[in-house]
């Protein structure tokens, strides 16, 4: 009796493939349009809960990220990678400084509703940004290392794919697939369906956890008190 043989796991698919096998270089632009993004929201933030000029994250930000695509395109890797660390470290300090000013903000009475609200929106968006991008740069050693496999089978998050390859093809993450992470730490406070395995993925994901969980019930509370 015949019986169909289940899919090769792919760290078995990946021993037999050369480099670069059906897949070509990772794209980078999305993980550019989301520091882009980052630092255009800080514009829109009242500058009560602003660190500095609200100008100061983009004018830091947009032109060391120039020299980190520049870096990667002359082939200069290493510099590439701690430029682009560099400019998500910049983003991340001027975050977390607003997110403490927003909190301190609701626990002090010292805000209105109105910006309230929009204050902490802008900043729950910006938390999903900002960890995406850290998912993004360091899992499996970033973008430059995972483009060295011909597939994805090592990293600190398991995704369903790297179970099985579908035939002919050799599948990787992509900023996308991170951005989905950081969104669901934000709104479900777990990753659903994406396990982790690294202990310095796990300290990320429950450090945007506390992030979302803390705007979200002082903003629930504010309004109690409101109504």
């Amino acid at each position: 009796m015949r019986t169909e043989k289940s899919p090769p796991p792919l760290r078995a698919l990946q021993a037999h493939n050369p480099v670069g096998l059906d897949r070509g270089m990772e794209p980078r632009w999305h993980a550019a349009v989301a520091i882009l993004a980052t630092a255009l929201i800080y514009f829109a933030l009242p500058s009560t809960i602003a660190l500095g000029p609200k100008w100061l994250p983009f004018a830091l930000t947009v032109p060391l990220e120039a020299v980190t695509m520049l870096a990667r395109k002359v082939g200069r890797h290493t510099v590439n990678r701690v430029m682009g660390y560099l400019v998500s470290g910049i983003l991340t300090a001027f975050v977390m400084a607003s997110v403490c000013l927003l909190i301190m903000g609701i626990v002090n009475h010292s805000e209105e509703s109105g910006p309230l609200l929009k204050s902490a929106l802008m900043l729950w968006v910006s938390n999903i940004l900002i960890f995406a991008i850290w998912y993004w740069r360091l899992d499996a050693g970033g973008p430059n290392a995972r483009d060295k496999n011909a597939c994805h089978t090592d990293g600190a998050f398991l995704f369903p794919q790297m179970q099985y390859q579908i035939a002919g093809t050799a599948w990787s993450p992509q900023f996308i697939d991170y951005l989905f992470i950081a969104f669901n730490t934000a709104t479900a406070f777990s990753p659903t369906d994406v396990p982790i395995l690294s202990r310095w993925a796990k300290i990320l994901v429950m450090l945007q956890s506390i992030i979302s969980l803390s705007i979200v019930l002082l903003l629930a509370g504010r309004a109690v008190n409101i109504m």
